[in-house]
């Protein structure tokens, strides 16, 4: 068992001198459990009762050198092995890795009077600064296993398991009030002795058949119908299973029915809308086209009003002018003869035919333009000419 780190160094002989020392100390160790073993006549007694003490020391080369320890106790074996030496048996229990082994139980009755045997495993800690005190007062750590933990161990467990009846120890709830117990306990007490304790734990309880198989069948019986409710319940929640799976299904059926229902009703919906605003824009169009119609129709109207006014104010005014100027002359057939003689050519020539009786020169005098022959024609178309015009009048 190292209880100290080791030096990492180049010296040599330093190195020696550290291997000896370890050499020296595994040498004490055995000697120490060779007599222990002795006096408890260890040589010649049978392995029906049993406890095993393990301690885990730190490597020699990390940074801790606090050490690990761990003590458990184990039942008796089915069949005693074969006596040895208690050197054999000493250079046996502390192997190479530096585990020691040592073989004791812990028995106590319990409340009611049965006898409990327990199997445990106790992991304790020895920090570095402590070891020194604690190797000056009780010695090496077989020596403190041996003095101080197992004595403990053996103390505190009797104590604290005759406040408990056997059926605590049997049932988990017990057990496990009794293992919290029996931690704390001996954590405070150990913690004294500068001993970090950090989990005590029952493996194992042994009590009598009388009581054990009694509450074990009652235990399993429970156990047993608990299981059955557990079957009872997992059958119940597998059914409300199925059911809210067939509701989730059949929700969900129905959601995509309505949605499928509000897709259509969305669609006529935007359908309708655009046939109304495609009517209403039609019958918007048609309004306009009726107006503009209506408004060129009008256009149309007044333009051709206004032309017919125009012509008829135009030709009117003519007209009057015409008829002021046949005023100016008295008599129309002479503003005739002026707009035939300003109409002749003047390059003309006048020749003077005797068309009847008498002669020209007698009735030149008293003739006048009508008598003489042709001038009667040249009138009447006058006439026909100079007769005012007639223009229908537009409504």
């Amino acid at each position: 068992v190292i209880t100290k780190g080791e030096f990492s160094s180049q010296n040599a002989v330093m190195d020696k001198l550290q291997h000896k020392m370890l050499e020296i100390q595994r040498t004490k160790r055995i000697n120490y459990l060779t007599k222990s073993l002795e006096s408890k006549g260890f040589s010649s007694a049978p392995s029906d009762s049993r406890y095993k003490s393990k301690s885990r020391s730190s490597s020699s080369r990390t940074s801790r050198s606090a050490s690990r320890y761990a003590s458990s106790r184990k039942r008796s074996a089915v069949s005693p092995p074969q006596v040895r030496a208690p050197q054999a048996q000493a250079q046996q229990l502390i192997q190479e890795s530096g585990t020691m082994k040592l073989i004791e139980y812990v028995e106590f009755p319990s409340r009611d009077g049965f006898t409990i045997r327990l199997d445990m495993t106790v992991e304790f800690e020895l920090l570095p600064e402590h070891i020194a005190w604690i190797f000056n007062r009780y010695g090496d750590l077989l020596a403190v296993v041996d003095k101080v933990i197992m004595p403990q161990i053996t103390s505190i467990s009797r104590n604290k398991g005759s406040e408990y009846g056997a059926k605590d120890f049997i049932v988990g709830a017990g057990r496990e009030k009794f293992q919290n117990d029996l931690t704390a306990s001996l954590r405070e007490r150990l913690k004294e002795k500068n001993i970090i304790v950090h989990n005590a734990l029952i493996r194992h309880v042994e009590v009598p058949d009388q009581i054990r198989d009694p509450i074990q069948k009652a235990s399993i019986a429970k156990e047993q119908d608990l299981t059955n409710i557990e079957k009872q319940n997992t059958a119940k929640k597998k059914a409300q299973l199925n059911t809210e799976l067939a509701l989730i299904d059949q929700k969900k059926e129905q959601v995509m029915q309505e949605t499928e229902k509000m897709k259509a009703e969305i669609l006529a919906e935007q359908e309708k809308e655009v046939a109304e605003i495609k009517a209403l824009t039609e019958q918007k169009v048609a309004e306009i086209n009726q107006q503009t119609a209506k408004v060129k129709a009008d256009i149309v109207r007044t333009l051709g009003l206004a032309k017919a006014n125009a012509v008829q104010f135009v030709e009117g005014e003519k007209a009057r002018g015409l008829q002021l100027k046949v005023q100016a002359f008295g008599n129309p057939v002479g503003y005739a003869m002026l707009k035939f003689a300003e109409g002749l050519n003047a390059d003309i020539g006048i020749n003077i035919i005797h068309a009847g009786e008498g002669t020209l020169w007698t009735d030149l005098e008293r003739a006048s333009l009508g008598e003489l022959g042709g001038a009667s024609i040249i009138q009447n178309r006058q006439k026909n000419s100079l007769s005012p015009k007639k223009y229908p009048t537009r409504r």
